[in-house]
């Protein structure tokens, strides 16, 4: 091969090296550009990945702490998995498990108001409400009697702190089905008193969106004030609030604790309730008296 062939051989292959090093370079720019969140963002970080990009990546934590409770089956490696997603009507077993971080069954817990697990039982509709302790067994299964006299669909709610993260508590829902002819109801026009099982109860305060609410519930049998309530699980009352609509399951907290010197055992109970928008809400406190738990319900409008 006489030297012009070789030296233009020799030219067109260097060409060749050159556009592929450049186009190679151009693809891995563009991949450069493209912000860490659209990589790892799925679809269920939406809201999270928006939070995000308005006030910075640092805020991350925040953002998803600002999410409602009760609203994911499943938040920051924990998951709720009831044994059954359909029940049958009338009374049966319940079994769950919480999964940790390594996908087994969690089995250490921080006591919460007594209490190493909360489970709320719901219908979607807030006409069924029942706020029950199950049992945990050695290997990691929860189990509870339900009772669920009519068709619906309902939401489970367990609230727990595993113990491997200190006092920081999860709540966690799924829905589970019971099958049969199914009749939903109006949530319950708004009302500032409730009777139950001879007991009236009068709510005071209002619900104001973005900012701690201050509320008292007020016990009174037989036209007289309770003033001998019994701590339910470890305070004189236990406050649940949902939203009609996607019941996310808001913060309560009881003003006081039992014995502490200053604490009243009624007939009034003080809580804080953190409303994070407008809407329509179902409070449910179980007070206890005599021995016995009794719910009062109310519709509240923020």
């Amino acid at each position: 091969m006489n030297t012009p062939v070789r030296l233009g051989l020799f030219a067109g292959a260097l060409a060749l090296v050159f556009g592929g090093a450049l186009a190679a370079g151009q693809v891995v720019d563009a991949r450069a550009e493209v912000p860490a969140s659209h990589d790892t963002a799925t679809h269920g970080d939406t809201a999270k990945t928006a939070a995000t990009a308005e006030h910075g990546g640092g805020h991350e934590a925040k953002a998803a702490a600002e999410i409602p409770k009760g609203l994911m089956v499943s938040q920051d490696g924990y998951t709720l998995r009831p044994a059954a997603t359909t029940l049958p009507t009338g009374h049966a077993p319940f079994s769950f498990t919480v999964l940790g971080p390594d996908s087994k069954p969690v089995r250490d817990y921080t006591p919460t108001h007594d209490k190493d697990l909360h489970l709320i039982v719901v219908r979607r509709d807030l006409t069924s409400f029942q706020h029950l302790h199950p049992v945990l067994g050695a290997d990691g299964t929860w189990t509870v009697p339900l009772a669920l006299p009519e068709p619906g669909v309902f939401r489970v709610f367990a609230d727990f702190a595993p113990k491997a993260r200190g006092t920081d508590a999860l709540t966690l829902g799924v829905d589970v089905s019971v099958a049969g002819a199914y009749q939903p109801r109006a949530v319950p026009a708004q009302s500032r008193t409730a009777r139950v099982d001879g007991y009236t109860v009068t709510l005071d305060g209002e619900l104001k969106p973005g900012t701690s609410s201050p509320v008292t519930l007020t016990v009174i049998k037989d036209g007289k004030p309770v003033t001998d309530l019994q701590p339910y699980p470890a305070s004189y009352g236990h406050l649940i609030a949902l939203r009609a609509g996607d019941l996310a399951y808001l913060h309560v907290h009881p003003a006081g604790r039992p014995g502490d010197g200053k604490t009243s055992a009624g007939p009034a109970i003080k809580f804080v309730a953190d409303v994070p928008s407008t809407g329509t809400y179902r409070l449910y406190l179980d007070f206890r008296h005599q021995g016995k738990v009794h719910t009062a319900a109310f519709t509240a409008v923020a």
